[in-house]
């Protein structure tokens, strides 16, 4: 198989992968969950979807729609297409799967994949993580990661309007 098929078949719709959750269950897969928009991708996303996917065996990655990430950060954003973020996660070698989804939060896609462990960054915390809850009513994990200072999507792109 040639490598771009491979990063393209890491991309999937919800429902393959609700199916592929369940055949890495029965392997005794333990699998994490995480999300953003990933709309420009640093050293600090680097950091966080590496140290997310040391939580477990398969790292899940639920990634904001074009839709979604306007209405969340504005008419300007995203900078990167869906298709293109999508493709730079799925290229990660840490990132198992990625899934898009266009609702504000991602607390459809961790109900219908039902996660071992759901992982946020560290200015979140977890009463303020959406899906925590339900993740923990069945015996999930909630973390978080700290992030690592001086990087972000908009300091970037304010630093790019600067030059």
């Amino acid at each position: 198989m040639h490598k771009a098929q491979w990063i393209l078949n890491k991309i999937y719709p919800l429902e393959s992968l609700v199916r592929q959750c369940d055949i890495w269950r029965i392997k005794g897969q333990k699998i994490v969950f995480t999300n953003g928009c990933f709309d420009i991708l640093h050293h600090g996303h680097l950091d966080y979807l590496a140290k997310a996917a040391d939580m477990g065996n398969i790292l899940i990655v639920g990634l904001n729609s074009d839709d979604s990430v306007r209405r969340l950060k504005g008419p300007e954003r995203p900078i990167t297409n869906e298709k293109d973020r999508a493709f730079q996660l799925a290229s990660l070698l840490c990132v198992d799967a990625v899934c898009k989804f266009n609702e504000d939060t991602p607390l459809e896609l961790i109900q219908a994949l039902k996660p071992d462990v759901l992982v946020k960054g560290g200015d979140y915390t977890i009463d303020k993580i959406v899906g925590a809850s339900f993740v923990m009513s069945y015996g999930g994990k909630v973390e978080t990661v700290p992030f690592v200072q001086g990087y972000s999507t908009s300091s970037l792109i304010d630093h790019i309007k600067k030059l």
